[in-house]
């Protein structure tokens, strides 16, 4: 970030518009998990959101090679570097003290942001059809091929501020020669910002890639003003933005974990755990239900006795491992599990979920519930910290009870079951046996291929 100034007292992070950098009027002003300020955030007026886009629109994307270039750089310069006048441990603290993330969590995505840039030019590329061509110079298109196109030109980004792995998934679009403009979340702003920069600076014109902050009133805004879109956020944005073909959504994972009674669960409680409580239980590929057959009370018991051991310290502890937040917003979580949980089994968290630790923030311990059948409605209640309901499962109730599941992990040698798990719509991915729900790798589909979306084929002959 640039260094403080005598007259706003505090470090300014300026918005990344096509022609530089842009210190804003307004501007909010970005507090870490006790309430203090750390910087303030330039938020750019609608004017020059949309001069910004149109900019954007005009520009011609870097032919292929010096996108995989410029990615693989970037990669370099985001996980080695001095960027924005922060080391790369200077950042990853300030982002574990802002956004509540525990220290090693956000250490671990740095690597993986790092790790899918410099693999994006090939992932973005697992999405073509095999028989697709790049470009309609291509010999074969002589005699009629399928040339993979853009549907767009301007990609606009509603980015997430709960984990900052959510920002490995949208260079892709760079790779497929969008221009991409993204609105950062105002909780946690900085490791877009960073990105960006990076990107920046290993060598992408600054017409191709842009961090405008905004407020709320302009969310919508940026969306109509691009091509194509992406929102993240909860329930309310997926309803808001569901009918529209031009946005894709990413919203709750609640990502699943199914055992069958022939597996015993005891060989694979780590998995479980870990699929809970991995990334702090903030992300949308940690498990938040179980489902197995037979008597689920023991493996509660055991869910609680592992769980309930994390400790709860300050995120930029190198030994934590459970989210914070404000004692305000915390408490606010703790009440919604209470009245949700009603009528379940607490095995873990009938005291509460809240650990003040005692400068204004709280830790959100975990949580463990066992409902009785495995259709209850609260199976789909996701909460970002470690909070997991248990339920029995029988065959009876099969694949309808894992509906709308990000990724269902299944501990299972029912091969036909494996089978409509995958056939069933609403999963997004099915991992079978050892295999925790947050397992993502680049070339592997998140939530489908991001070109999927992006992209379309055309035919294409030459006579």
């Amino acid at each position: 970030m640039p260094a403080v100034t005598e007259e706003e007292g505090l470090p300014q992070l300026d918005a990344l518009g096509p022609r530089g950098p842009y210190r804003a009027r307004n501007r909010l002003t970005v507090t870490d998990v006790s309430g203090t300020p750390v910087a303030q955030l330039s938020l750019v007026p609608g004017v020059f959101l949309h001069r910004a886009l149109t900019a954007l629109r005009r520009a011609e994307p870097p032919a292929p090679d010096r996108r995989a270039a410029v990615l693989a750089r970037a990669a370099e310069l985001f996980t080695t570097g001095r960027v924005g006048g922060l080391t790369v441990a200077e950042h990853e603290h300030l982002v574990s003290r802002v956004g509540g993330v525990p220290l090693g969590v956000v250490r671990t995505a740095t690597r993986a942001i790092g790790e899918r840039l410099a693999a994006a030019y090939d992932s973005a590329r697992r999405a073509r059809p095999v028989d697709a061509r790049d470009d309609w110079r291509d010999p074969l298109t002589r005699a009629g091929r399928a040339v993979w196109t853009r549907r767009g030109e301007v990609f606009a980004v509603n980015a997430a501020g709960n984990h900052p792995g959510t920002h490995s998934l949208w260079p892709e679009a760079l790779a497929l020669g969008f221009r991409v403009a993204v609105r950062p979340s105002r909780r946690e702003p900085f490791t877009p910002y960073r990105l960006i920069t990076a990107l920046r600076e290993a060598g992408l014109g600054p017409d191709q890639v842009a961090f405008l902050p905004t407020g709320h009133e302009l969310a919508d805004e940026l969306l109509r003003g691009a091509d194509l879109g992406m929102v993240y956020g909860g329930d309310d944005a997926v309803r808001r933005h569901r009918t529209d073909p031009a946005v894709l959504t990413q919203g709750p994972g609640r990502s699943k974990i199914l055992v069958t009674a022939e597996v015993d669960w005891r060989e694979h409680l780590d998995t479980i755990v870990d699929s809970v409580s991995h990334h702090g239980g903030t992300g949308c590929v940690n498990a938040t239900a179980v489902l197995v057959e037979g008597d689920p009370a023991p493996l509660c018991a055991a869910l609680a006795e592992r769980l309930g051991a994390l400790p709860a310290l300050a995120p930029e502890d190198d030994k934590a491992v459970l989210p914070v937040q404000p004692v305000a917003t915390a408490r606010a979580f703790g009440a919604h599990l209470a009245n949700r949980a009603a009528g379940t089994r607490p095995w873990l968290g009938a005291e509460g979920v809240v650990a003040e630790l005692g400068d204004g923030s709280a830790a959100l311990r975990p949580a463990v519930h066992q409902a009785d059948r495995p259709d209850a409605a609260l199976l789909g209640v996701e909460l970002p910290f470690p909070c997991v309901w248990v339920a029995p499962w029988t065959p009876e109730a099969g694949t309808a009870v894992l509906r709308d599941s990000l990724v269902v992990t299944a501990l299972t040698t029912r091969e036909e079951l494996i089978d409509r798990l995958l056939e069933e719509p609403t999963i997004g991915n099915v991992y079978v046996g050892d295999t925790p729900t947050y397992r993502i790798a680049p070339g592997l589909p998140h939530d489908g291929f991001l070109g999927d979306f992006l992209m379309r084929t055309k035919a294409v002959i030459r006579t």
